[in-house]
């Protein structure tokens, strides 16, 4: 299952990343549509694991992943037409866009289903590395090749695909629910009512929201951004080295994340986004490979923290849980999408490029302190721990 994570983000990453670049150089269409584009496909691409959950219901996680994965493929070999096409190009991004919307939530699910509380920070991080090794090579690989050898990149990435289906066909069941009594519901749970419960659900889907409209920026328009002031094998070593981070620090960091109290992951993970995008306003090698360190660091308190706490607060079944978090990021990728193509593409007419990205570290440094004053508002809710406020 790790194995196919690494593949499965391998041919992703070799493609993903350099869209903005494709749809923008290649295909001719104006930055606002590229962020329009990119908008509404990482709103499907998120806001569908509602969909990929219900799908998991009815025909199980492993059957959920398959059907993914068959229209993955579809969606990468789709690509090879649309270079000559945008209308096709854009079919084949949406494709690729459902099939990951009905994908993450199963394997996600699969890996927690039957496991213990206390083993899941552990699980997930491993999961998030295996797809972030997959990240770290995807990118350099395909950099000699995405703008000079195109067709033969999808080609490729489609093959890929096809082989890790027949691959997660060969898998097991998933296991059955866990039992560990620290699942079961905890004294006072029985007497919160729906709303009080609905609150403590909330909070893990709105951070997440905004987690993801400001990780969003980033991997939306740095592209745009460092491949004209470096280079496109620049930036693919810088996604490479983003990666291998991720791989190597999110087990590490799993179970002291774990043991955060929420508010103080959140204070780390927005502070750590605000300093990288500031970073990367200050232009030039160091100030893009530093920004992408910090902002590495936001990206694995933010999401892993926030994974955690909605599976402690919800009694949903995990594909149902990790369903709601893929909408919540869904809802922040699209309003980062298309904020930032619009902010853009006002930067680079005024020639004050560096300036977007000080709005968005800007953002960065207000959104920790709203979510604090509502939190402080609201008070823990009644038995609530304090370490998951």
């Amino acid at each position: 299952m790790l194995a196919c994570s690494f593949l499965i983000t391998l041919g992703s990453f070799a493609v993903l990343p350099y869209m903005s670049v494709l749809l923008h150089q290649r295909l001719g269409l104006n930055l606002g549509t590229v962020g329009a584009v990119l908008a509404v496909a990482s709103l499907v691409q998120f806001s569908g694991g509602v969909v990929g959950a219900a799908l998991a219901r009815r025909i199980g996680l492993r059957g959920t992943m398959l059907v993914a994965l068959a229209v993955r493929t579809a969606g990468f070999a789709a690509f090879v037409p649309g270079l000559g096409s945008p209308a096709v190009a854009i079919g084949a991004l949406f494709l690729v866009s459902c099939g990951a919307a009905l994908y993450l939530p199963a394997n996600k699910a699969y890996l927690v289903e039957g496991a213990k509380e206390s083993e899941r920070p552990k699980l997930l991080s491993a999961s998030g590395s295996a797809f972030n090794a997959g990240i770290a090579l995807g990118p350099p690989a395909a950099a000699p090749f995405v703008l000079t050898s195109p067709g033969a990149l999808f080609t490729g990435v489609a093959a890929l695909f096809a082989a890790v289906g027949l691959g997660h066909a060969l898998l097991p069941p998933a296991a059955a629910p866990s039992t560990d009594p620290m699942r079961e519901p905890k004294e006072g749970d029985a007497s919160r009512s729906g709303h009080e419960r609905a609150g403590r659900e909330a909070l893990p889907f709105t951070v997440t929201v905004l987690s993801v409209y400001v990780f969003m920026f980033f991997q939306h328009y740095l592209a745009l951004y460092a491949v004209p002031r470096t280079s496109a094998s620049f930036y693919g070593a810088v996604l490479m080295g983003y990666a291998c981070l991720l791989v190597v620090a999110q087990p590490l960091l799993s179970e002291w994340i774990a043991g955060l109290a929420y508010r103080t992951a959140i204070r780390i993970g927005f502070c750590a986004m605000a300093a990288g995008t500031a970073l990367i306003a200050a232009g030039g090698r160091p100030g893009i490979g530093a920004g992408a360190v910090l902002l590495c660091l936001g990206e694995i308190v933010l999401f892993l923290k926030n994974d955690l706490e909605a599976l402690a607060r919800s009694s949903a079944p995990p594909a149902t849980v990790f369903g709601r978090q893929r909408l919540a990021a869904g809802i922040g990728a699209f309003a980062s999408g298309v904020a930032g193509g619009q902010l853009y593409a006002v930067a680079e007419d005024m020639d004050m490029v560096p300036g977007f990205w000080l709005a968005v570290s800007l953002q960065s440094l207000v959104v920790p302190v709203l979510l604090m004053a509502v939190a402080r508002r609201r008070g823990p809710s009644r038995g609530t721990p304090d370490k998951r406020l």
